[in-house]
């Protein structure tokens, strides 16, 4: 399954902090809907993300029937990012 969207990147200050993308909501039910023939443990879904030239091998969050994608410092550093920025997102899950 490959996916592509766009949003905007944010920061979550708790205990850990770092930055995510939110999956929008259509995309988070289909992969959802095949989480369970992929996932690896608490409802994780492996993936490869590409944003801009940058790709790198993560995994999505579930959050409140949603996914949320990590975003490495060093992803954001390479492609110029920061928290509000509005992103493209490539996701492929892998198997």
């Amino acid at each position: 399954m490959i996916i592509e969207f766009n949003d905007i990147i944010w920061f979550w200050r708790g205990p850990a902090p770092w930055f995510f993308v939110t999956v929008p909501a259509q995309q988070s039910s289909n992969l959802k809907a095949i989480s369970e023939l992929v996932t690896y443990g608490w409802g994780v879904i492996p993936v490869h993300v590409r944003i801009g030239e940058t790709e790198w091998q993560t995994s999505l969050f579930p959050k409140d029937d949603l996914y949320l994608v990590p975003i490495r410092a060093s992803v954001r550093k390479a492609e110029n990012l920061e928290e509000g920025d509005n992103v493209t997102i490539r996701l492929e899950v892998r198997l």
